[in-house]
């Protein structure tokens, strides 16, 4: 079997660390280094997150991804199930979307998939493979696992196990490959503890998600980023934080425009390149102030402010 590191070279001599090669199997196809995105502007599609324009449907979100020039857009498992609701064919909008020249990297996500007990694990199955049947209908790659219900003081074994269970059903019954993400709000906080869960699932299409918003209020830092192979990662969610309030008082709806902020965000893309990351930049703001703008608009102007800071980084 060949074989590839989940940290990167550098740290995987210094902590032994080694998981199976996922470039072929995570779903980041290969593609020539040369490879380009957004007319030569970009190494990495570019996505967009659909809370960046929560007001709009989610077809009218396709349109605006599409009209802006995004290369891909990641929807939330709760618009896929209105969709459903209101009569909507998630296969025939997956296609719509791969019609316009777009596609689906990442829906968000397993919510509650990864509880503390036996009893309340097997009582969660049922809306877990619900939400990963909608991601696998729209042509998701990926369908991101969140840890809101592992508990304080969390059994990384029992927590880890579980994200390879998850593996095994989303890979087999559905197709999608689900990846472990973390948030400071809840009891796994930041990359470090969300790459633990990852590796201690030993399973070779294991994955995190870099988010550069909750690495940096988390405080658990962006260094980390640069022991990662990019193989390791399924989708890296993008945005900037503003000077105030401080870290520990910022709330999602903090988030501003990249470049509007004070994140080291080139430097960030930076470590990035050197990971030999393939997948998407995801352009993931919850500002509500967005939301009362035209939102054709925000789109537009998330995009030209992420590959403005893509050109500042040199990559």
């Amino acid at each position: 079997m060949k074989r590839r590191n989940f940290l990167g070279l550098g740290a995987a001599g210094l902590l032994g660390a080694a998981l199976p090669k996922q470039s072929e199997a995570s779903g980041q196809q290969s593609k020539p280094d040369d490879h380009r995105y957004q007319d030569g502007k970009s190494p990495w599609p570019i996505c967009l997150d659909t809370a960046t324009i929560r007001p709009a449907s989610l077809r009218e979100k396709v349109e605006i991804a599409d009209k802006a020039g995004f290369d891909a857009i990641e929807p939330w498992d709760g618009e896929l199930e209105e969709f459903e609701e209101e009569g909507g064919d998630l296969k025939a909008l997956g296609q719509e979307i791969k019609d316009r020249g777009l596609f689906v990297p990442s829906v968000i996500g397993l919510w509650n998939a990864l509880p503390p007990t036996r009893d309340e694990w097997e009582n969660s199955l049922k809306d877990t493979r619900r939400r990963m049947r909608m991601a696998s209908d729209i042509g998701s790659e990926h369908v991101q696992t969140i840890p809101n219900t592992v508990g304080e003081n969390y059994d990384l074994r029992w927590v880890a196990e579980r994200y390879h269970d998850i593996i095994e059903i989303g890979l087999n019954d559905y197709g999608v490959k689900p990846a472990i993400v973390f948030v400071k709000f809840f009891p796994l906080k930041t990359l470090g503890e969300a790459a633990a869960v990852a590796m201690n699932a030993d399973h070779p299409q294991a994955l995190v998600i870099p988010d550069t918003f909750h690495m940096y209020i988390s405080q658990g830092g962006f260094n980390s980023l640069s022991l990662l192979d990019g193989s390791s990662i399924a989708i890296f969610q993008f945005a900037d934080a503003p000077e105030s309030p401080a870290p520990d008082q910022m709330e999602d709806r903090h988030r501003v425009f990249p470049g509007d902020g004070i994140l080291p965000l080139p430097d960030i893309l930076k470590d990035l390149k050197a990971t030999g990351y393939k997948g998407c930049i995801s352009l993931e703001l919850y500002n509500p102030d967005y939301w009362e703008r035209d939102l054709q608009e925000v789109a537009d102007t998330g995009l030209q402010k992420t590959l403005g800071v893509i050109e500042k980084a040199g990559v």
